[in-house]
């Protein structure tokens, strides 16, 4: 960034690239606003670019991954070639020179261009019907693994850092009603019928997680959902949650069903699985006295913490397996919180999270920290993503993984 600072627009020599780094040093040091200056402003600008061709300035671009960024066509396609100065990982063994990211928005028009030879790797949130047809492509084979990615819905609670401040019907600023009217969303919200008509289809799992922070099937899954207060949220049947959820609502909004609570929420768009799992959504919320109004956005992720929204529903994705597990979710001062969440019993426990622990007094944490976000009535876990991919034949050694990134994770064996 110091060369883009200085005008350059290509790596020097190793003594000038040095020489560069260290003019950095000097600056944060010293505190020289001047040249500090200039590089925030290139951190927070010029990489968000949506096209990248002859007129972008290569040192954007540089990397030390096994493929680097040739072109890019706004909202169509990335273009990678091989580093051939690559040495930062295994070393390449495949015969895969050039990789082309598409963005196709439509899973039917996805499986069509794989079914052309347009395609040679399909991955995207499944669907049953689409499953179904990418089994049917000759010359494909269906692959996959669950991924250690959950989808889960948030309700707002206070302020986000750098956002204007939150006001809306979740606000911890009233207290006890928005409170019981986080409670009562999340009682109504249809996990069951989420799971039966959009996950059971596709891999017959029908119960919802009741952790966001261990996964289904992990050694201490059991003991940490039978004391993190997720229960209230899975007790009886779902007629009876609306009833409760009801009359959490009724007791500060008497005529609610007839003069429902409008929540603002954002849908991830370009997502056939999302759009159905808002539906199912705002239809049974509506029982219980919320007007779910979506607003549906490709560009979702930059608005998260946005206080013009009350909810999000999303997946976190791990990209590593750790102690922390969801702390920067939690944090106070996380990096992932979206939702304004602050618990000062909550930081206490998460900054005791990163000395080894035993397997027993990690999950009696953890289950501390889920029993108060769960008292907050802040998140609630659905489904883990069942991950599907659909592969060209003569492609060999795709292997897609559970963390991210799943489906590249071992690209230098890729080969046909």
């Amino acid at each position: 960034m110091v060369l883009m600072a200085e005008g350059k627009k290509a790596l020097g020599t190793v003594a000038e690239n040095t020489a560069a780094r260290a003019r950095f040093v000097a600056a944060f040091n010293a505190k020289d606003s001047t040249l500090l200056k200039k590089l925030g402003k290139i951190w927070s600008e010029d990489y968000t670019i949506t096209t990248v061709d002859k007129s972008t300035n290569p040192l954007l671009l540089v990397g030390n991954g096994g493929f680097i960024i040739d072109n890019a066509v706004a909202k169509t396609s990335v273009t990678l070639k091989a580093n051939p100065k690559y040495n930062s990982g295994p070393a390449m063994s495949g015969s895969i020179d050039t990789v082309v990211f598409k963005f196709i928005g439509d899973g039917t028009a996805a499986a069509q261009a794989l079914a052309n030879g347009e395609l040679d790797v399909y991955a995207g949130q499944a669907t049953a019907d689409g499953v179904a047809a990418l089994k049917k492509i000759a010359g494909v084979n269906v692959v996959g693994v669950n991924q250690v990615a959950y989808e889960h819905w948030d309700l707002h609670y206070d302020t986000v850092p750098g956002e204007d401040p939150y006001t809306g019907l979740f606000s911890v600023k009233d207290g006890a009603k928005s409170k019981a009217l986080r409670q009562a969303f999340l009682l109504g919200l249809p996990r069951e019928e989420i799971m039966t008509k959009l996950i059971a289809p596709i891999n017959g799992v029908t119960t919802p997680i009741q952790s966001t922070w261990v996964s289904p099937g992990s050694a201490m899954y059991a003991k940490v959902t039978a004391g993190n207060g997720s229960s209230a949220l899975s007790r009886g049947s779902q007629e009876s949650r609306n009833a409760a959820a009801l009359a959490l609502v009724k007791k500060y909004y008497p005529k609610a069903l007839s003069n429902p609570l409008k929540v603002r929420v954002l849908v991830p768009g370009n997502n056939p699985r999302r759009a159905s799992e808002f539906a199912l959504a705002k239809a049974n919320l509506a029982k219980v006295g919320f007007d779910l109004q979506g607003e549906v956005r490709t560009d979702w992720p930059s608005l998260l913490g946005n206080s013009n929204y009350d909810v999000y529903f999303f997946a976190w994705v791990a990209s590593s397996v750790t102690q922390r597990q969801s702390a920067e979710v939690f944090d106070t001062n996380g990096g992932n919180n979206i939702l304004g969440y602050s618990n000062s019993k909550v930081d206490a426990i998460i900054a005791t999270l990163d000395s080894p622990l035993s397997d027993a007094t990690l999950a009696a944490k953890y289950i501390q920290i889920e029993y108060m976000t769960n008292n907050d009535a802040i998140t609630t876990g659905v489904f883990v993503h069942p991950g599907v991919a659909a592969v060209n034949k003569d492609l060999k050694n795709v292997k897609p993984g559970p963390l991210s990134p799943q489906m590249v994770w071992n690209f230098w064996e890729w080969t046909y």
